[in-house]
């Protein structure tokens, strides 16, 4: 397991669950999740069925080979998604940011861990009710189909990545990438937040930490970047996207 029991039960003491206090209408990511084809109404009756759940930076949300028995609509903050392999390697398989569902996977159990970057918050609903309102509700399952597809564009991005391209490409990739995910979030910015350390960006590229240490420097060197605390400041987009395109 990606958590041992001792940070798991820390991970649930960190947890706090409460009922929304602006409610569904105010909130903050409604316009870009699945929940945004719902009426008034409606939205009423998904917060009676929701928690709403708070978690401290480091701790978990889920851990790998979890029953999975809830879905998450991510709030604010970020999350590692990340799987252990069988010989003990860890793979980060993405990270998860505001507007993200979480557990939406037919699958009893969870196949990754999700670790909070930073302070996260989250709208939990219990599988059984959440199956049952998207059954009764035909255009939420199409806006779940929506952002299955979107998560299945992710996934082939990821792919690219990991594919034949060189370390500063791959590097170049990805801040591109979660530029254009904060974008969609509403937060259009030259300055892209890396909540995620050197060690994740290193296993989620299948690089090493000291090469997307060293691509970070060549990149900031270069001027197409400027590295500043907590992020990277985009200087040369037009560059970034030619190393990205290849």
């Amino acid at each position: 397991m990606l958590v041992d029991t001792g940070s798991r039960e820390a991970s649930v003491h960190a947890c706090h669950h409460r009922r929304s206090e602006n409610g569904c209408e105010d909130c903050k990511v409604r316009l870009i999740s699945v929940c945004s084809t719902l009426a008034l109404s409606e939205l009423e009756e998904m917060e009676a069925l929701s928690q709403h759940l708070s978690l401290d930076k480091g701790h978990a949300l889920f851990a790998q080979d979890e029953p999975a028995n809830a879905v998450f609509n991510v709030i604010e903050g970020s999350l590692r998604l990340s799987r252990l392999l069988p010989d003990g390697r860890r793979q980060v398989m993405g990270f998860a940011l505001p507007g993200d569902f979480l557990g939406l996977a037919l699958q009893e159990r969870h196949s990754v861990s999700a670790e909070a970057l930073t302070a996260v918050k989250t709208c939990r609903f219990e599988r059984r009710d959440f199956t049952s309102v998207v059954e009764a509700k035909p255009h939420l399952l199409r806006s779940l189909h929506e952002r299955a597809g979107y998560e299945l564009t992710l996934a082939q991005d990821q792919m690219l990545l990991l594919g034949r391209r060189t370390a500063q490409e791959k590097v170049a990739a990805f801040l591109l990438g979660l530029r254009e995910r904060y974008a969609r979030t509403g937060h259009a910015s030259v300055t892209v937040e890396l909540p995620m350390g050197r060690q994740d960006m290193a296993d989620y590229l299948g690089l090493t930490i000291e090469t997307v240490s060293r691509m970070l420097t060549r990149l900031d060197r270069a001027h197409a970047i400027l590295l500043v605390p907590g992020g990277a400041r985009l200087l040369d987009v037009p560059r970034l996207e030619d190393l990205a395109a290849n």
